[in-house]
This record gives C-alpha cells, sequence and structure tokens, in this order.
C-alpha cells in the first residue's frame, strides 16, 4: 500500500474504548447490536477520528466486520476481568495484543520552523482504527488506574464504565435510568416482605 502522510493526529480516549465495547448493549437483558453492518462499523470509527472514512470505506468487507465483533468481544473480556479481579481469557489477551501491533508509524517531519511530528499510514486502515482504539485502555491498565473500572450493577444492563465520582462508588451506568429501577426494586422488595410478615 502507499504510504499516505499525514499531520492530523488520530488520537483516541479510554472514552473511544467503551464506547466500542457497549456497541453491544443489554436492554432488560436482550443483546442489542448497534454495529450489525460494516457501514456502521465505518461510521464508528470514522465518527470518532480513529481513521480516515474513505480509506474504511476502500477496505470495507464482511470479513472486518467480524474482526470488529471479535475485538469489541476480546476487548469486553479483558475489562469484565479486571472488573471481576479474575485472570482474562488467553485468547481475548492475545486478541488485544496483536491488534497493538499494528499502531500507525509514528515519525518527525521537517517543517520551515524546525520539524513536527506526523504520521503515516502504510498498512490496513481498519488495523489501525483498532489499535487506535485499544491503546488508551491498555495505557490505562499499565498505569495501574483500573480501580475505577466498573460494569453496571444492574444485570440487565451490564453497560461498561469508568467511575469518575468524587467517592468512587458509583454501581450504576445511570442514576436516572438503572439506579432508580434498582431503588425502585429494593422498595418493591421490602413491601412484599413487610406484607408477608403482617399477614403471618
Amino acid at each position: 500500500m502507499q504510504q499516505h502522510h499525514d499531520r492530523h493526529a488520530h488520537h483516541a480516549e479510554i472514552g473511544a474504548f467503551l464506547d466500542l465495547v457497549n456497541t453491544l448493549e443489554l436492554d432488560d437483558g436482550a443483546p442489542q447490536e448497534h454495529l450489525p453492518t460494516i457501514e456502521a462499523a465505518v461510521e464508528f470509527f470514522a465518527s470518532r477520528n480513529l481513521a480516515h472514512r474513505d480509506s474504511l470505506e476502500a477496505a470495507a468487507t464482511d470479513r472486518q466486520l467480524g474482526r470488529v465483533h471479535t475485538i469489541r468481544r476480546a476487548a469486553r473480556e479483558v475489562w469484565d476481568a479486571l472488573v471481576e479481579h479474575r485472570a482474562a481469557a488467553p485468547l481475548a489477551v492475545a486478541g488485544i495484543n496483536a491488534a497493538l501491533r499494528h499502531r500507525p508509524l509514528v515519525e518527525l517531519t521537517l517543517g520551515q520552523d524546525g520539524c513536527s511530528v506526523g504520521h503515516c499510514h502504510t498498512g490496513d486502515p481498519w488495523d489501525e482504527a483498532f489499535a487506535r482504539t485499544l491503546e488508551p485502555f491498555v495505557e490505562t491498565v499499565a498505569e495501574g488506574d483500573v480501580d475505577r473500572f466498573r460494569i453496571c450493577a444492574n444485570d440487565g444492563c451490564r453497560w461498561v464504565f469508568q467511575d469518575e465520582s468524587r467517592a468512587g462508588r458509583r454501581r450504576w451506568c445511570d442514576m436516572s435510568s438503572c439506579g432508580n429501577r434498582a431503588k425502585a426494586a429494593r422498595h418493591r422488595a421490602r413491601q412484599k416482605a413487610a406484607e408477608s410478615g403482617a399477614v403471618a
């Protein structure tokens, strides 16, 4: 593939990683696929500036969509393992490591005022998009900053998120949805227990 030098950066934050994992969402326990087509996958990566849209479209195939789903599954497994304090499945770890090997080349480029850092595209744009998406997650793990990795406590949701609350005790993806449902369920359970006690 022809080298394509590009001075603008494609930089990802861990939010892009979380977005990818959460594209397979549970709705009251039923899985909802938000990347059902290769077109949806192109939109996901391009809209987050993880790769050039035209490059992704030129290399878009059903095989690439399968790879998106495989990498998402591996990412979910490793996240869950970290939250649950258990060993991750070796295939998931290997899949993430393999994707990281395709990071785009970063190099110095000459300019009138000295030089600047740029990158060039030499390989598969999908490989580069995967690597960019996974890199901030792996960097966070490397820094040991995983204590605030969370999975929504609603078993019918299990959304992944980072707890950015001051106390660091957030359990729900969103208090107004899953949190309120849990509070309502606890209230109903207490009422039922009280009524059973009164009848006895």
